[in-house]
């Protein structure tokens, strides 16, 4: 009763505080990973035999419910249960009140055995801060004692092991880790190769050209909207905005913190939306365009370049498109930069284990069977876990060919006429996240197309990883500040930020928002990343 008492007051106070709402391994890992453990443990032998059942909370496949009804309808699910033989019951939130309903089982206290959540940026006061009020354990003991394959592979990845552990030390979750420099470049800018071609232009790569290109869409192609994305947020990663030297959140220029909507430059990249907007080069409802409208706009001809994954964008849209259309087809463009020749600044990249990272699981501090829960997690770094959650099941969803796991048709050519997308999402995880290591080898087989595999290298010619602030974590009391600004300061951003573009304020407006984000705190949010960098650091 005590813990109970203690998450209530504790966690919920720190909940109506805040919503605030991948440095990487040298390494990769294209071969399955060792199951030899050290000899001090004892590796679990799968499928285990067990008369308890563990409670797991997840989130993270409420797409996929869109096909089956349940998490525990989906058959990846079902198999993870009969190869570790651990019956679990899986609860899973309404889709879109996932934060709702994490919020009240916390201050319930009455928790699962684990909990599938990104402990690191969604929980108010960050992990250290779930530790201490008991929401989840701390696994440096249980990792030694229960997770061999674990604590191999993070012996052997050292930053990794950095990544995934607090300025203390102390680890909270399983992660989900990229183990392939080409898992970490995923999205970026891309357009009508089709349209290019019928008006003689090539791939933009500045932004004069893009310029161009897309006035040459909406004046000769009657285009509505040349240019659409998924608000500024599709902006973060220096799409556009990159080209000013900047980025949308915090960044590292020459060891020390800035952010990028506090610079002069933002200005200078605002005055170019503002004109781009003006002249019907972008989407007019840039402030309420999701992923529904992105998806209609860019298979109906109503746009005609966005910024979108090589996977869910590229992939998606020619194949809906290109039965119907063959000349239909799509380009990757590289980051834009202002003068021709640069490299780019910036451009989407993750780490291994990411600032905003997904699929990690914790174990509860209130769970009574944690020796089986972390063996139940553990199966994913074992050599037959790796290949499960990166595969599936041998014989069903992939076969060996050449010691070279190869989906089968149930994948590549689902007969229920499945996305490939769908089609794993049902039998792997692979192309999504959880307490495993991502294999490259399923990318090779993910990116059907060539234009797909074009766009990576064009999107990877970046400097990005000079500048990208790592997976620094803040201190309990720091987290709760830096949420309190980080609030404000996004509201003005976004604010100021559209109605600037869209001729609804003055660009003179730019001056008074800088000296209203100096007001908000924003330097102490700069020196509070500042802060966690240098811990990071000594880590």
């Amino acid at each position: 009763m005590k813990k109970k008492v203690k998450l209530i007051s504790s966690t919920l106070s720190m909940i109506m505080l805040s919503t605030l709402t991948i440095a990487c391994s040298d390494k990769t890992d294209k071969q399955p990973i060792s199951s030899s453990v050290p000899s001090e443990q004892t590796a679990a032998t799968y499928p285990m035999k067990t008369d308890k059942t563990l409670s797991l909370w997840t989130a993270d496949y409420t797409p996929i419910l869109q096909i089956k009804p349940s998490v525990k309808d989906i058959p990846f699910y079902q198999e993870w249960q009969k190869k570790t033989g651990i019956p679990i019951n899986f609860l899973n939130p309404v889709a879109g009140q996932e934060k709702e309903q994490m919020n009240v089982m916390l201050a319930s206290g009455d928790l699962p055995d684990m909990i599938e959540y990104n402990w690191k940026t969604n929980f108010p006061g960050g992990p250290e801060k779930a530790i201490k009020d008991g929401v989840v354990m701390k696994l440096n003991d249980v990792i030694d004692k229960y997770a061999p394959n674990l604590k191999k592979y993070l012996k052997e990845h050292p930053e990794v092991d950095k990544m995934v552990k607090t300025d203390s030390g102390n680890y909270y979750a399983f992660p989900f880790v990229r183990g392939d420099e080409s898992l970490m470049v995923f999205q970026g800018p891309m357009l009508r190769q089709d349209y290019l071609t019928e008006l003689g232009l090539q791939v933009p790569t500045t932004i004069d050209e893009w310029h161009t290109v897309l006035k040459a869409f909406k004046e000769k192609k009657g285009i509505e909207s040349p240019l659409t994305f998924r608000g500024l947020n599709d902006l973060n990663n220096g799409a556009f905005i990159g080209a000013y030297g900047i980025n949308r959140s915090f960044y590292v220029d020459n060891g020390q913190v800035k952010f990028g909507p506090g610079q002069t430059a933002y200005k200078d990249f605002l005055v170019t939306m503002r004109k781009w907007y003006a002249e019907g080069l972008l989407d007019k409802n840039i402030a309420t365009v999701d992923i529904k409208a992105q998806d209609a706009n860019m298979t109906s001809g109503k746009s005609g370049a966005s910024i979108g994954a090589a996977g869910s964008g590229m992939g998606k849209w020619i194949g809906a498109v290109q039965g119907k259309d063959p000349k239909y087809n799509l380009v990757a463009a590289p980051y834009p930069v202002l003068n021709k020749g640069d490299k780019p600044k910036f451009g989407q990249k993750s780490f291994a284990f990411g600032s905003e990272p997904s699929g990690m699981i914790a174990i509860t501090g209130t769970s009574k069977n944690v020796e089986l829960a972390a063996k139940f997690l553990d199966y994913g770094y074992s050599e037959e876990g790796h290949n499960f959650f990166n595969f599936g099941t041998e014989g069903v969803s992939y076969k060996m060919e050449n010691g070279y796991p190869k989906y089968t048709d149930l994948i590549m050519n689902n007969p229920e006429k499945l996305s490939l997308a769908q089609a794993m999402g049902l039998y792997i995880r692979g192309n999504t996240s959880g307490p495993f290591v991502q294999d490259i080898r399923y990318l090779e087989q993910y990116y059907t197309m060539k234009q797909q595999k074009d766009a990576i290298v064009a999107w990877q010619d970046t400097d990005a990883s000079k500048y990208m602030l790592p997976p620094v974590t803040a201190s309990p009391q720091e987290s709760t500040e830096l949420a309190k600004i980080m609030n404000e300061v996004n509201a003005l951003v976004d604010e100021t930020s559209l109605k600037i573009i869209l001729g609804a304020s003055p660009v003179e407006e730019f001056d008074k928002y800088l000296s209203k984000l100096q007001t908000l705190n924003i330097n102490r949010a700069i020196e509070i990343q500042k802060a966690a960098l240098d811990r990071y650091n000594k880590r």
